[in-house]
């Protein structure tokens, strides 16, 4: 909510305030109880001065009027406010005008706007993903010149502008404005290509192809950003793409496992056993995300049916429950250590490590007697030196 008064008046007027952002005019106001309890942000009507960090104004005024406030927002249809009381909409650059005609456009000068505050270039690409809106020729053509303002941009927000383009119904529409505009020379390097540069032209049409398909099977954001970086990056590759995003620890392996295992499908005419060890690889809890991602490379590069039929037969495996980690077995260590009278050591680890291997050429040996028979017989041979 935005108002006429200023901060240090809304928190006189409401019982319970946070001064979230109480220099920038924002104060939270709590409302309700229980349950019900919620808060909502206010901030007073408000003008700028300069944007030094590309991100927030070095400083704000209030006592503006409304038309100056909207004046300082990215984009025209962000620009209408609403008055409750009154039940009308001020609309002073034409924001309804804009939806109208399904188009994106920057409130006055696109540069300016772009040059204060440079995620706007990126949330610009979001809507137009996100809404399936044009953007303006003039809009876009500010936006080249604000990408040393969004290299500034903490990668936090970066990344939270990303996930969002990702999660749109379509995300190619937002991909292909921020491949044309220069946006992922800055953010994603990596899938970034450059002017003249075929090859990587069409790694990034796939990789385009890839998104959409994954979107339009509702694939969670892991597996959209996957479809967006399978072609471009490798294991370490990617372990630097999620470093740089600032990624959580378990975020970045999933997504090394994701990279590892997203294109193997391509080559691969495996048995039944080199696809039972893949799986293994790639753990049971991320499979049913590798697998979406195989389906949809498969749907990219005009392989369906080979990519349906070998996700199909991982499904038929993980289905049946076949052992895919020495957790899976039908013994455990402590089992090994009492059957065979041995100690806790590397020993148990390398027995346990060899009966997966069996049971992954062949599931039906993963019977407790079978395997401690195998167990002895490698203890045997480890106590000779065999």
């Amino acid at each position: 909510m935005a108002t006429s008064a200023e901060p240090t008046e809304v928190e006189k007027l409401f019982r319970r305030t946070i001064p979230t952002g109480i220099e920038h005019g924002t104060v939270t106001v709590v409302v309700g109880r229980g349950e019900e309890r919620h808060p909502i942000e206010v901030t007073a009507f408000r003008g700028e001065g300069a944007y030094s960090d590309a991100r927030r104004p070095d400083e704000v005024h209030f006592g503006v009027p409304l038309d100056e406030d909207l004046a300082r927002r990215d984009l025209v249809i962000n620009a209408i406010a609403y008055d409750p009381v009154a039940g009308r909409l001020h609309d002073p650059f034409d924001g309804q005008g804009d939806l109208a005609a399904r188009r994106i456009r920057a409130v006055g000068v696109a540069e300016e706007r772009f040059l204060e505050d440079g995620l706007r270039v990126m949330r610009t690409v979001r809507f137009a993903a996100q809404l399936e809106f044009e953007l303006e020729a003039e809009t876009e053509a500010a936006i080249p010149a604000a990408l040393p303002s969004l290299a500034r941009v903490a990668v936090e927000r970066v990344r939270e502008e990303l996930h969002k383009l990702l999660a749109s119904r379509r995300p190619s529409l937002g991909l292909v404005i921020a491949q044309r505009t220069g946006i992922f020379g800055v953010v994603l390097p990596e899938v970034h290509a450059a002017a003249g540069d075929a090859a990587a032209a069409e790694r990034f049409a796939r990789a385009c192809a890839r998104v959409d398909a994954a979107a339009a099977a509702g694939r969670p954001i892991a597996v959209r950003e996957a479809a967006l970086l399978v072609d471009a990056v490798d294991r370490a590759g990617a372990e630097r793409v999620m470093r740089r995003l600032k990624t959580s620890k378990r975020e970045r392996a999933d997504f090394v496992r994701l990279i590892d295992s997203g294109s193997w499908w391509r080559a691969a005419r495996p048995s039944d056993a080199e696809l039972r060890r893949q799986l293994a690889a790639i753990g049971r809890e991320q499979a049913a995300l590798v697998l979406a991602l195989w389906r949809d490379d498969g749907a990219a590069v005009g392989r369906t049916g080979d990519a349906e039929t070998l996700a199909g037969r991982a499904e038929g495996i993980l289905s049946a429950g076949d052992a895919l980690s020495i957790g899976e077995l039908a013994v455990d260590g402590q089992e090994l250590m009492t059957a065979l009278g041995l100690s806790p050591g590397r020993l148990v680890g390398d027995i346990l490590a060899s009966l997966l291997e069996r049971v992954l050429d062949d599931p039906s040996r993963n019977q407790r007697d079978d395997l401690l028979a195998v167990a002895r017989s490698v203890a045997a041979q480890s106590a000779t030196g065999e």
